[in-house]
């Protein structure tokens, strides 16, 4: 069962990723993100727009937390209202991708959508928001459940608010 009664999957019924696994994982999304990124913002989110499965794409840029150089990521675009949701999943791998503890230091983000990027402040959700945001999250990207149901690490959720600048 799983710890987060929101998430319906159970972990049983999901593939785990092995010790073994996660280098080879991590290595693949840094390249994919990387061209994927690179198409996405040359082209101004015209080719390279979604996931497989057809999910849309935003380029997130953040702020390295130690050398505050930029950098980007491309995740699942999930909008609720004006804002946008950003989900540290990573597959449900057992620790947080690097993007989250960038903007953990530099909540400051800007957000590339259909071509036009703004700035946005990131503020991660509370357990509680979290849990009320959880359907909203998996009727855009259901595999979030999945990995969620997948790890012992409450993956976090920001909530970002678009502001003035930018």
């Amino acid at each position: 069962m799983s710890q987060f009664d929101y998430v319906k999957t159970r972990r049983e019924d999901v593939r785990p990723i092995s010790d073994k696994q996660v280098p080879l994982v991590r290595f693949f999304l840094k390249w994919a993100t990387r061209l994927q990124v690179a198409g996405f913002r040359a082209s101004k989110g015209r080719i390279m727009n979604t996931f497989p499965g057809g999910f849309p794409v935003c380029v997130v840029t953040t702020l390295g937390a130690k050398s505050r150089k930029p950098r980007r990521i491309a995740l699942i675009h999930l909008p609720i209202g004006e804002d946008k949701l950003l989900v540290a999943s990573q597959g449900g791998m057992p620790r947080n991708p690097a993007w989250y503890y960038n903007i953990r230091a530099n909540p400051e983000v800007q957000i590339m959508v259909d071509g036009e990027e703004h700035a946005y402040l990131a503020r991660q959700v509370s357990a509680e928001e979290k849990a009320e945001l959880w359907p909203h999250l998996c009727s855009l990207y259901p595999d979030f459940d999945e990995y969620q149901a997948r790890t012992d690490r409450d993956i976090p959720v920001f909530r970002c608010r678009r502001t003035n600048a930018g």
